[in-house]
């Protein structure tokens, strides 16, 4: 399968390195900070999702596809849970796999050229410095993946409007397919970094069925 994947990575022009068990995985990430990273579960030694723990608390933040041969929403939701930023269930198309590495890099370029990159937007004790892709609260920097930084951002950059699931994952991931359940879970990662309480979250609202939205500043405590 690894074989299959870089074939067709490489035909699509990617620059590939791959290894087959978990602690060359720890070794191989760590040493040359790639953009994307396909990482399956099921690996030997080290499971991915042990290995996608170890590099997010390293501090890296490089988009993550996982793989699995178990669909259930319990193991997509895990392989979540541990903030990769897509899952795949095998058996898979290796295109589909190669579509989404495209969407990832493609949402990293459309934000590196959004009218929003120099711009730092404050709301109450909230500041996001779009230019650095930092976010903090109260001064204290909040540690996001790439993904809940570029959730944030845009739902910070429409304070007081309203996006449904479907069009979060079309405009922050640029995908026209995809599991709404990544936007819930997201979402609920987002409110326990930026939330004081985050069962009753005061910056990131759910408005009834029609999805979420950025409190606005007069809404603010």
């Amino acid at each position: 399968m690894a074989e299959v994947l870089t074939a067709y990575l490489g035909k699509g022009g990617y620059q590939v390195d791959w290894v087959g068990d978990g602690a060359e995985a720890v070794q191989l990430w760590q040493r040359c900070s790639p953009d994307v990273v396909i990482l399956d579960i099921m690996l030997p030694g080290l499971s991915g999702l042990e290995v996608l723990r170890r590099r997010r608390n390293a501090g890296d933040h490089a988009a993550v596809i996982m793989l699995s041969a178990r669909g259930e929403e319990e193991d997509r939701l895990v392989g979540l849970e541990t903030v990769a930023d897509d899952y795949v269930v095998k058996p898979f198309s290796p295109r589909e796999v190669v579509l989404r590495v495209e969407a990832l890099l493609r949402r990293t370029e459309r934000l590196a050229g959004a009218q929003l990159l120099n711009q730092v937007v404050e709301l109450g004790e909230l500041r996001i410095d779009f230019a650095a892709r930092v976010a903090t609260r109260a001064g204290a920097e909040l540690s996001l993946t790439t993904r809940e930084f570029d959730l944030l951002g845009f739902l910070a950059g429409h304070p007081g409007q309203t996006f449904g699931k479907e069009e979060l994952i079309r405009r922050v991931w640029g995908w026209n397919f995809g599991d709404t359940s990544t936007v819930t879970v997201h979402i609920r990662r987002l409110r326990e970094k930026l939330e004081v309480d985050p069962s009753q979250p005061k910056l990131v609202l759910t408005v009834g069925r029609a999805g979420y939205r950025m409190a606005r500043e007069d809404e603010l405590p």
